[in-house]
């Protein structure tokens, strides 16, 4: 699952610590952190997270999959795409046991919001995931961040009336409860 995508503009590559200087200046605005909380990281703490990443969940049926988003033309990295491939959450009612869901989240730097850049990486993403034995694409969205609900849309998931840590949980079945709908 985790390897090269490529879309028109952008190429999403699997993360390295060796990306923590460049991704550090890239995250580094405060603002990124309006709606999801905390403070940005340091080269440093960056590097340790992408190591952790790197080292797989501490649990056997969880996949972390992290990409870092780069603009090809200007060959410079502008954001970050994630998967939390595993089983439902124990929010997420009607799954059977053995159900799979990938969790996604994208961040894009400030400098290069606006431009399409998140929905493009996020399109990608899911379509990669539709390559995958998943029962569904969730994503949960602060009620606020209207841009970040315009990304899960152009993404192909779908707002529903779950709310779990404050954020609204956007979907996107691939198979199982509401599959095509």
């Amino acid at each position: 699952m985790l390897r090269e995508l490529r879309t028109p503009r952008l190429r999403l590559l699997p993360v390295k610590p060796a990306y923590a200087a460049e991704m550090a200046r890239v995250l580094g605005d405060p603002a990124l952190h309006t709606f999801i909380g905390g403070a940005p990281e340091s080269e440093q703490e960056l590097r340790a997270r992408y190591e952790r990443w790197l080292a797989g969940s501490p649990d056997p049926q969880v996949t972390w999959c992290n990409w870092v988003v780069e603009l090809v033309a200007q060959r410079r990295f502008v954001g970050a795409v994630q998967a939390t491939v595993g089983p439902a959450p124990a929010h997420l009612q009607g799954y059977a046991d053995d159900s799979r869901i990938a969790e996604i989240a994208w961040t894009v730097g400030t400098p290069w919001q606006g431009r399409g850049i998140a929905r493009e990486a996020a399109c990608a993403l899911v379509v990669a995931l539709a390559q995958e034995p998943l029962d569904a694409v969730i994503a949960h969205v602060h009620p606020d961040h209207h841009a970040s609900a315009s990304v899960a849309a152009a993404a192909g998931l779908t707002v529903t009336d779950v709310v779990h840590d404050g954020e609204v949980m956007w979907r996107l079945e691939l198979s199982g409860p509401g599959a095509g709908a």
